[in-house]
């Protein structure tokens, strides 16, 4: 074998196993998603993107103007086509929106150019986090936590088919990334 062959074998051999692999982070919102990608994508050297920032600029409207003028619906295909865009990216980390795992057809997307992780959060946790902030459309009225946890009933199960399941509960995001990474050293296709 040729040396500049068996250094290039040596150093495929030595690459993770996520290496050629976008990390796409779902969950309920407040679970951590932007937050921890950030620091993932830091922690990786690598970019990081979040779709729901990209869906905001495709569209030229924030979320809940797109919810309140054109519906779920419109904002879930124009979620689809964000993503179908971002994962055809090269290997960053991206910060999915709450709803976008629950498609079939995006689930099936994420799972064939990324590695999904779940960050799973208690809905004591996701409540704290996301009732401090007003910009989410699904939990704009006054029962928002009977809302969430609903959400979190219906939706637990479909997140429960991602790659890797991550707990991420009140303590330092540094601690979070820690578990993402050791899970992605011994994830395998």
């Amino acid at each position: 074998m040729h040396a500049d062959t068996e250094a290039q074998s040596e150093n495929a051999d030595s690459a993770p196993p996520y290496a050629g692999r976008t990390i796409a982070l779902v969950g309920l919102m407040g679970a951590g998603k932007s937050t921890i990608g950030r620091r993932l994508a830091t922690a990786l050297n690598r970019k990081f993107s979040d779709s729901d920032d990209e869906i905001e600029k495709a569209a030229g409207l924030s979320i809940s103007d797109i919810f309140a003028i054109h519906g779920e619906a419109e904002f879930r295909r124009g979620e689809k086509r964000v993503l179908e865009r971002l994962l055809s990216q090269p290997p960053h980390v991206l910060a999915t929106g709450g709803g976008a795992y629950l498609n079939p057809d995006t689930r099936k997307l994420m799972r064939a150019h990324a590695i999904t992780v779940w960050l799973n959060a208690d809905l004591e946790t996701l409540w704290a986090r996301v009732s401090r902030r007003s910009h989410r459309p699904l939990l704009a009225q006054p029962n928002g936590k009977a809302i969430l946890s609903r959400l979190f009933e219906e939706r637990a199960p479909i997140y429960s088919k991602a790659d890797i399941i991550i707990n991420s509960f009140q303590g330092p995001h540094t601690a979070t990334v820690d578990r993402i990474l050791a899970a992605l050293d011994t994830w395998t296709a």
